[in-house]
């Protein structure tokens, strides 16, 4: 009889170790499922509201005594978006300046700031912008449409523009690893 109880319990443990593993392997199989759809969710999140959206750093433009009231000069982003900036009054401070984007959005050809008639003029199809960059004269105006403002800044005598993240790209220079 001591046989008989032996097979029945090797019987009994190979029954148990089995109910163990199935057990353990389930567990297991739906701890990698759910890590890898929670990594897959934190991916499509992160590319879809990406933390850096929207934020930009200041790059320098010109000093304030480069650019005098009525004068503008060209500018252009590091992503080769081109935008004019111009003094519109006297003063150190940012509300003496405007960046617009120096591409009309009507037909994207160049404007240009006409200080004589305090406004960006579109030579194309004699588009006209107010100081602002709301459009005043020609098909622009007749679309409701206007020019890009960027942001700037006034740093002690230095005028900054604010510059998109994404547009800057890093890339390491040659002979470095």
């Amino acid at each position: 009889m001591a046989d008989d109880r032996s097979g029945q319990d090797s019987h009994h443990a190979g029954s148990d170790r089995r109910a163990f593993l199935n057990q353990t392997s389930s567990v297991v199989m739906c701890g990698g499922l759910a890590a890898g759809y929670g990594t897959l969710a934190y991916q499509v999140g992160k590319f879809l509201y990406p933390a850096d959206a929207g934020k930009g750093v200041w790059q320098f433009v010109c000093t304030l005594e480069q650019l005098a009231v009525g004068e503008s000069l060209p500018f252009t982003m590091p992503s080769g978006a081109k935008v004019v900036v111009a003094r519109q009054t006297e003063g150190d401070t940012a509300d003496a300046f405007v960046a617009l984007s120096s591409i009309c959005p009507h037909l994207g050809c160049q404007v240009h700031w006409e200080a004589v008639n305090e406004r960006f003029f579109c030579p194309c199809h004699n588009g006209a912008f107010d100081a602002n960059g709301k459009a005043t004269l020609g098909p622009p105006a007749k679309a409701n449409q206007q020019l890009t403002r960027f942001p700037l800044q006034v740093e002690g005598n230095l005028l900054l523009i604010e510059v998109p993240l994404d547009s800057i790209t890093i890339t390491p220079s040659e002979g470095t690893a």
